[in-house]
């Protein structure tokens, strides 16, 4: 039973972390275009514009005292599953031409409330096999 509590609590933790991100960026004048976009197994957390720029946003969410931090899963592995969401997602809505990047929404839980730290470009294409 344990493990199915602490799973639940992981997930209600990341859904926040998803809404507290996604509110975050709205104030600084990006408009979420979807929340938890999928294709197949693989999913993009936020789809934003900041401008004409598409933005795929990765949010991670740890608890204030965890051993590592919130950009620590932002893996190259991660990183090329999301560029090939991202792939998708452009292909489906014909957005090719528009300019985009990938940022890293990192978020802290602290009992009390939730720290957006948002990194703007946190990675590109370069140097990645896809």
């Amino acid at each position: 039973m344990g493990f199915f509590t602490k799973r639940l609590s992981t997930q209600r933790i990341g859904s926040l972390g998803e809404r507290a991100a996604a509110r975050y960026l709205e104030t600084k004048g990006y408009r979420v275009l979807e929340r938890n976009w999928r294709y197949r197994q693989w999913e993009l957390d936020l789809i934003c514009r900041d401008r004409e720029t598409v933005v795929f946003v990765e949010v991670k969410t740890r608890k204030a005292h965890s051993m590592s931090s919130p950009a620590d899963g932002l893996t190259p592995a991660k990183q090329r599953r999301l560029v090939k969401a991202a792939s998708h997602y452009l292909t489906q809505k014909d957005l090719w031409d528009a300019p985009c990047r990938f940022d890293l929404a990192a978020v802290t839980e602290n009992g009390t409330s939730m720290d957006v730290d948002h990194c703007e470009n946190a990675f590109d294409l370069s140097g990645m096999n896809i």
